[in-house]
């Protein structure tokens, strides 16, 4: 039986994903979510201002810790069409954070940039503060929920049973979804050129001349589009695991993580111990998948949360699914060889559990009402079968259903030049994991030929969003105080090393 440890960590690396694949319906408990807000302290505190905005003292709470971060927080009233300023207006959600000493504070604030899209990034930053405790010193660090996330009317959608996930009750779910949350919002405002000017306006609203943006995977296409439209507002950019602005999502995903699954095996495959205690495991993978698409097989597993016994069906879409989520986090995908050789020996139970752990954890993870309104407003060109990735283990049906849902969902405008490749000379940082399944090191390459105070760092053996692996952090707190990519001496990212394939234990010797 895996151990506690293994749980916790599979459990936060199926936080960090970056699409879903599967069809959304509205989620009941979608009203609760939008009136929710942070926790205030018991007694009426004077508010903090930050140029006109007033912020309260509040919590903010992560899966991965008991413990809860202290901040302040606002709200920032912005029109849903600006231009329409007297219709339908959204309150932004935002939390600050001040260093320990205010009187030295710097005057450029760090906005952080969820992922997804769908991340709220009010609710997902304090898994990633640790990386932030040196920038955090002298500046503050400002969270703003993205239009359609978190507290910013949320657009919520959840997955419908799995078994009903053909490319035709795809697009009817993305159809019914958009009709229940078109009586809130209009859809077709819910974009990434929406969200800039969002940005820009929390950013006047705060008195800061400029901002250092700092955004993983998606954010990154959001901090190259505020640093196109805004430039003398950016002071600098850091692109963790980045989307190229050239980049159409859609059928990007089965190829990349083919790549990195190539990657990742390997480090079994070399190691004579692991190889003959688990084989081939792409050439097993491949065949579970045959197996499992000809015959679902009834699973008798306990659940990882609560220990109950419970009875499934997995498909080859739920391993498949598995499969992509742990390759994000190298310190999962070393459990894939053992989780697929224990399944093709008829031993399934601890597969299936991982695969509805993942699944109850990603359920309030992401909007994906607001993820189909960016998509498919910027990306849908993208959504194509390719007769290359037939044999992948994703094949086109990521591609196929995404396309589907964007037939039904509402489309919004964005700018002519917007897949045009960031130029200029904006400081940036950009990280990629030599492991990562989506944003693969390529894409760093790309996006730095055109930033000429652009610096690119491959973390070694890492997979999706890395900023806080090793001495990056240092690194990190370093350019933002400088602003000088050019500068860092990344010889401590060599310390980095492989992480040894995993029993259901821990880390083998």
């Amino acid at each position: 039986m895996m151990s506690r440890k293994t749980r916790t960590l599979l459990a936060v690396a199926a936080l960090i994903a970056v699409l879903g694949y599967r069809a959304f319906k509205p989620a009941p408990d979608e009203a609760k979510a939008d009136k929710a807000s942070p926790p205030v302290a018991d007694a009426p505190a004077r508010p903090l201002m930050l140029g006109r905005l007033a912020f309260q003292p509040c919590s903010l709470d992560s899966p991965a810790s008991r413990d809860s971060l202290e901040a302040q927080c606002a709200t920032f009233e912005v029109p849903e069409d600006r231009a329409n300023p007297q219709g339908r207006r959204i309150a932004l959600n935002i939390a600050l954070l001040v260093p320990d000493k205010p009187e030295d504070v710097q005057p450029d604030p760090v906005f952080f940039l969820a992922g997804g899209p769908g991340q709220s990034a009010v609710d997902s930053y304090p898994m990633v503060d640790a990386a932030f405790a040196d920038v955090r010193k002298h500046r503050n660090v400002i969270l703003v929920d993205q239009r359609g996330t978190g507290r910013s009317n949320l657009l919520s959608c959840e997955a419908p049973e799995e078994d009903d996930a053909s490319v035709e009750a795809m697009q009817a779910s993305a159809a019914a979804c958009a009709a229940t949350l078109s009586k809130k919002a209009d859809l077709r405002h819910y974009t990434t050129t929406d969200a800039v000017a969002d940005l820009e306006a929390v950013r006047e609203a705060i008195g800061a001349a400029q901002v250092n943006l700092v955004g993983v995977s998606y954010g990154t296409r959001v901090a190259q589009q505020y640093a196109m439209r805004h430039p003398s507002s950016t002071r600098s950019i850091v692109l963790d695991s980045v989307v190229p602005n050239t980049l159409r999502l859609g059928s990007i995903f089965a190829r990349n993580l083919d790549d990195a699954l190539a990657l990742q095996f390997a480090q079994c495959t070399g190691n004579a111990a692991c190889k003959a205690a688990l084989g081939d495991p792409r050439a097993e993978l491949d065949a579970l998948l045959a197996t499992l698409r000809a015959n679902p097989v009834t699973v008798r597993y306990r659940d990882a949360s609560t220990g109950e016994e419970r009875e499934d069906v997995l498909r080859a879409e739920t391993v498949a699914g598995l499969v992509r989520m742990y390759a994000y986090m190298p310190q999962a995908a070393a459990l894939l060889p053992k989780l697929i050789h224990e399944a093709r020996n008829g031993r399934y139970g601890d597969l299936m559990a991982l695969a509805r752990m993942m699944q109850g954890d990603m359920k309030d993870a992401m909007a994906m009402g607001m993820q189909l309104s960016v998509i498919c407003s910027e990306d849908e060109e993208g959504m194509v079968a390719r007769s290359g990735d037939e044999g992948t283990v994703l094949g086109n049906r990521m591609a196929e259903g995404l396309a589907a849902m964007c037939r039904a969902w509402p489309k919004g405008q964005v700018p002519a030049d917007f897949h045009t490749a960031l130029s200029g000379a904006v400081p940036a940082l950009v990280l990629e994991g030599e492991f990562d399944p989506v944003t693969p090191p390529r894409y760093g390459e790309d996006v730095v030929k055109g930033l000429s105070k652009g610096r690119l760092f491959v973390l070694r053996g890492q997979g999706h969003a890395v900023i806080g692996a090793g001495c990056m952090p240092k690194l990190f707190a370093q350019f933002v105080d400088k602003a000088d990519a050019a500068a860092l001496d990344g010889a401590c990212l060599e310390k980095l090393n492989y992480v040894p394939f995993t029993s259901f234990n821990g880390w083998e010797p």
